[in-house]
């Protein structure tokens, strides 16, 4: 198990890069995302000797320079400097709070109720039925096309030879309803993506994605699991699961 600060280390150093997205890095890191996401760009990471203010217009000036309208702004312990006060005097709208959850990969078991199933995904109709749970959930999210859909089975098969991650779908009464993905990096697995139909909600779908995604992440060399769980949804789930809390990072919409 990693400690304290390697965990809020690697939580701040996680950023997550779309297929078809941009990215520019200079006092932050701004990502913009693809139309079948939503669009609009990510920002995070800062470190800057400059003020809030210069740092921030930084960001809406890259913001408006791809043609994008919204920027979102996600807190953490370690920027420099803190963004939040700016935001908030600039209109910003907080969203969203998410929890950074950590725990070793292996040691704690995740009970999951009988009837409900999770295996690794491997083919292009494990990928539909993913799919489909993601675009029944998140919102903007477009379904993939039959190459969007190859493209998808390709990297996760390069994923999963190389000991870099893989995804976990779950059914119930053999009907795929959960989904969730996991990156290995430095040791950590990180998990990402967790998505249940509404319909089988607290029926154990979460945590049996949950208990494939360590066990794969201990199958590749990982000894810490990372998550930033929703306070209002996956955060308790997580912590009965034997996860502890390190701290929150916040989410901020700025319309531009």
């Amino acid at each position: 198990m990693h400690s304290r600060d390697d965990i809020l280390r690697a939580s701040a150093a996680w950023v997550w890069f779309p297929r078809g997205s941009e990215q520019h890095k200079s006092e932050l890191q701004l990502v913009r995302h693809p139309a079948r996401f939503g669009g609009g760009v990510k920002a995070s990471q800062v470190d800057s000797p400059h003020d809030a203010s210069a740092v921030l217009d930084e960001a809406i000036e890259r913001t408006r320079a791809w043609g994008e309208t919204e920027l979102t702004f996600w807190t953490n312990a370690s920027d420099r400097p803190d963004l939040e006060d700016e935001l908030r005097r600039r209109g910003a709208k907080h969203f969203d709070t998410v929890a950074v959850l950590a725990r070793p990969t292996a040691g704690i078991p995740v009970e999951v109720p009988s009837g409900v199933t999770a295996e690794i995904v491997r083919t292009i109709d494990q990928f539909r039925e993913v799919d489909a749970i993601n675009v029944a959930v998140w919102e903007h999210q477009s379904p993939l096309d039959e190459a969007e859909l190859a493209e998808e089975v390709a990297e996760n098969a390069a994923a999963l030879a190389s000991d870099e991650g893989g995804r976990a779908l779950a059914r119930i009464d053999g009907a795929a309803v959960s989904t969730g993905g996991c990156t290995v990096a430095d040791g950590f697995v990180r998990f990402w993506g967790a998505a249940t139909l509404p319909e089988a909600r607290g029926r154990g779908a979460y945590r049996a994605v949950l208990a494939e995604r360590l066990r794969l992440g201990a199958s590749m060399g990982a000894q810490t699991a990372l998550v930033k769980g929703r306070r209002a949804t996956s955060a308790p789930i997580l912590a009965r699961a034997g996860f502890t809390h390190y701290g929150d990072e916040r989410g901020y919409t700025l319309r531009v």
